[in-house]
C-alpha cells in the first residue's frame, strides 16, 4: 500500500497542482534535490495511507484510552499525509501571495505542532503505564 500510494502521489502531484504559467523553476544543478524531496514526500504520503488503514489497531494495544489513542492516530496520520499537499501548495503559490502563505502555514504547521504534542503525550502516558511497550 505504501508503494502504491507513493507512486500515485508522485505521478499525480503535478496533475492536481499544475505549475502556474511563468512559474520559476529551480536551476538544473538543484533540480535533483527537489526531485528527491518529491520522492520522499510521496513515500511518506504512501506510508500515511498505510497507517490510516492499519495503524489504529496497534495503537489501541498501548492502552492509552480511547480519546488519546484516537488523537494520536489522527496526529500521526496527518503528520505522514500532509507533506505531499503542503509542499505542492507551496510550489504553486505565487511568491507575493502572503494571504495564501498564511493559509498554508495555519492549515499545515499548526496541526503539525498540535499533533507533535499529542504524540508526545501519548508516548509519555504509554511508557509510564508499566514502563513497557506492548509486543
Amino acid at each position: 500500500m505504501t508503494l502504491l500510494g507513493a507512486i500515485a502521489a508522485f505521478t499525480f502531484g503535478h496533475v492536481i497542482w499544475p505549475d502556474p504559467a511563468g512559474a520559476a523553476t529551480p536551476p538544473q544543478d538543484l533540480l535533483p534535490l527537489f526531485i528527491v524531496l518529491s520522492v520522499l514526500e510521496a513515500l511518506v504520503f504512501g506510508a500515511g495511507l498505510a497507517f490510516v488503514f492499519f495503524g489504529l489497531a496497534p495503537l489501541r494495544r498501548f492502552g492509552a484510552g480511547v480519546g488519546l489513542t484516537r488523537a494520536a492516530y489522527v496526529s500521526i496520520s496527518f503528520m505522514l499525509l500532509s507533506w505531499w499537499p503542503h509542499d505542492n501548495l507551496h510550489r504553486v503559490l505565487g511568491h507575493a501571495d502572503f494571504a495564501g502563505l498564511a493559509q498554508i502555514e495555519y492549515l499545515f504547521h499548526v496541526p503539525l505542532m498540535a499533533g507533535a504534542a499529542v504524540v508526545a503525550l501519548f508516548f509519555l502516558r504509554t511508557t509510564r503505564a508499566g514502563d513497557r511497550v506492548p509486543a
